[in-house]
């Protein structure tokens, strides 16, 4: 299976005033495994990401790394924000994707949002290219 990233990711987001920053969400694939021992079944594409990852700290990542993936390139906005829709998909799973330290810090798991630089065709297996942006670098806020 080929998707592409492209056109249709990109633009401008439902306030014409604010810039799109949720073109592309990514989550990483170690998530399901983290679900699957609180109780919950989750798959590649049932949370509504356009690309799953492995191997990679998505969350970890600063604003402005650059994801090589295939032919499209991707720049990480942000954290994605999850919603109460996710409960819709099964029950309770909200709860584990947005989680509180024990020092109060909220913690968003639901993978990232990015902006597509350039289009192309992504593939299962493609490789992904990590590119950090210039020092000093920002942590990952919702968006």
């Amino acid at each position: 299976m080929t998707a592409t990233v492209d056109s249709v990711h990109l633009g401008r987001s439902h306030d014409p005033r604010q810039p799109n920053l949720r073109q592309v969400h990514l989550l990483h694939r170690e998530l399901f495994d983290v679900l699957a021992d609180a109780g919950f079944t989750v798959a590649a594409g049932n949370l509504g990401e356009n690309i799953t990852t492995t191997g990679i700290d998505l969350l970890g990542l600063p604003v402005g790394s650059h994801l090589t993936i295939g032919d499209a390139d991707i720049i990480i906005t942000g954290l994605r924000n999850p919603c109460q829709q996710i409960n819709n998909f099964s029950p309770g799973l909200l709860n584990q994707l947005i989680v509180k330290t024990e020092s109060g810090e909220v913690m968003r798991l639901a993978g990232v949002m990015g902006v597509v630089a350039r289009g192309g065709a992504v593939r299962p297996g493609d490789p992904i290219a990590v590119d950090l942006p210039p020092e000093p670098h920002f942590g990952l806020t919702r968006v």
